[in-house]
């Protein structure tokens, strides 16, 4: 999987919110390759776009398309300034990568380390969270050639994923053991709120 993600400031969400669905309605059916997106918008005004490719490739030759280059014209006017595009070759799912039904997303960007050892964790962390948040749907891990991250967590809802996160990290254990070594792995991380999600997938 490749994963692109798009992100710059928009005061004019509605307006970008339909035309994001309108390239879903009309020019998805010709995006060989897509699998689908996460879209949002923060308190701050960041427009988040999340969207999964099969490959690089498919990326590619979608950006070539000439409809896909009139739509893109139209949507980068609806952005106040300047958009910041991460292009990540390598993706991490944990959980399935999450669901299109969750209400709540967060998207964590920072600096990896070691993605191999965080690749490698992956499925003893998903199981022991899935006990621990059931409120986590999943997440993505869509990681650059430096080891720049961006993880986007589904949740089911913002209130349930509130309740968890002021729950009291175990002292001690193995799932304290795996919590502190993911944090370990990690570093420079911001957060950014995703209150009201849409979603697109492949039909």
């Amino acid at each position: 999987m490749f994963i692109q993600i798009i992100q710059g400031k928009c005061s004019r969400p509605d307006e970008m919110r339909a035309l994001t669905e309108r390239w879903v309605t009309e020019l998805a059916p010709g995006a060989t390759g897509w699998l689908g997106g996460t879209f949002g918008f923060t308190d701050d005004g960041d427009a988040i776009a999340v969207v999964r490719f099969e490959s690089r490739e498919a990326a590619e030759a979608n950006s070539k398309r000439p409809e896909q280059g009139a739509w893109w014209a139209e949507m980068e006017q609806l952005y106040d300034g300047p958009v910041e595009f991460h292009d990540c070759n390598r993706v991490v799912l944990m959980m399935d990568g999450g669901s299109d039904q969750a209400g709540f997303v967060q998207v964590l960007r920072g600096k990896l380390d070691d993605p191999d050892a965080l690749e490698s964790g992956m499925h003893d962390m998903e199981t022991m969270l899935h006990e621990a948040r059931p409120e986590i749907l999943g997440s993505t891990f869509a990681i650059e050639d430096d080891g720049t991250f961006i993880e986007t967590v589904a949740f089911t809802d913002e209130a349930a994923a509130r309740e968890g996160e002021s729950q009291a990290m175990p002292t001690s254990g193995p799932v304290h053991d795996m919590m502190m070594s993911f944090d370990q792995m990690m570093h420079d991380v911001t957060y950014l709120d995703l209150h009201q999600p849409w979603f697109a997938s492949k039909a």
